[in-house]
């Protein structure tokens, strides 16, 4: 019994991520606009998401940078949450989330994912999945 209740009270360890952040032309139509590379790291600590990154090779300053959620690993999703973002072509991106657990089983499917937008690229310059190291 005691056994028991030492498991359940031991503390939960925080889960570590990657992501690749590459190039994710929406169509044939902005694939010259859409450059660049970069990476990103996450670590999930009970229900809450610290996210950084860095990114380098923008045609055009970042706009905005967010994670999303989509339906399957590799399906665009909505944004559930924006992140800070460098105003330039090399920069960096990072935000604290608190994740529902809805949104806690889609990052551990691999369903949920960065996104940074350009101006040359408004509907996504780079993106890529967080998946468990």
């Amino acid at each position: 019994m005691a056994l028991v209740a030492l498991l359940t009270a031991a503390p939960v360890l925080a889960q570590d991520f990657q992501a690749r952040l590459g190039r994710m032309p929406v169509d044939a139509r902005n694939q010259a606009s859409v450059s660049g590379l970069g990476n990103a790291t996450a670590e999930l600590d009970g229900d809450t998401l610290v996210v950084s990154g860095r990114f380098e090779g923008l045609q055009g300053p970042a706009t905005a940078a967010s994670l999303h959620m989509g339906p399957a690993v590799g399906v665009r999703g909505p944004a559930v949450h924006v992140l800070e973002v460098t105003a330039a072509a090399d920069g960096a991106l990072r935000g604290s989330i608190e994740l529902t657990s809805e949104q806690v089983a889609a990052l551990r499917a691999g369903r949920l994912y960065i996104q940074v937008d350009s101006s040359a690229a408004p509907d996504g310059n780079l993106w890529g999945w967080l998946l468990e190291e």
